[in-house]
């Protein structure tokens, strides 16, 4: 239920990074592409993301972590290279759409639990 959960939250936020990003877009039908957008995003966190990670840590350390926003605008991009009718045009958007997907699916992190279920304060 947990994956569940993080796929329909990056689906959405997919949608709404296209509606307010400028340089990401949705193609037909902005339903579908957004739903295999989230799935892809979230496969790509689940599976490249920890390895490019372990890969560039002496970097993440020496920039203090900020070098985690740049593997999320990569993870990002990986993700419209992937998914048809989902682009994503340049660094500064990847970046900037990444952010706000990263802030939502950190908050998703501290509230839902792996197995779908609501956590307390």
């Amino acid at each position: 239920m947990g994956f569940v959960a993080r796929v329909i939250v990056n689906a959405v936020m997919v949608y709404l990074a296209a509606r307010i990003v400028p340089g990401i877009a949705l193609g037909d039908g902005p339903v579908w592409p957004a739903l295999l957008a989230g799935l892809v995003l979230a496969l790509v966190n689940a599976v490249v993301r920890p390895v490019l990670q372990l890969l560039t840590m002496p970097l993440t350390i020496l920039t203090l972590g900020l070098f985690v926003f740049v593997l999320n605008a990569f993870c990002l991009w990986l993700t419209s290279v992937i998914v048809p009718g989902f682009v994503v045009h340049g660094f500064r958007a990847a970046f900037l759409g990444a952010l706000l997907i990263s802030v939502v699916s950190w908050a998703l992190t501290v509230f839902v639990s792996d197995g779908g279920r609501l956590g307390r304060l």
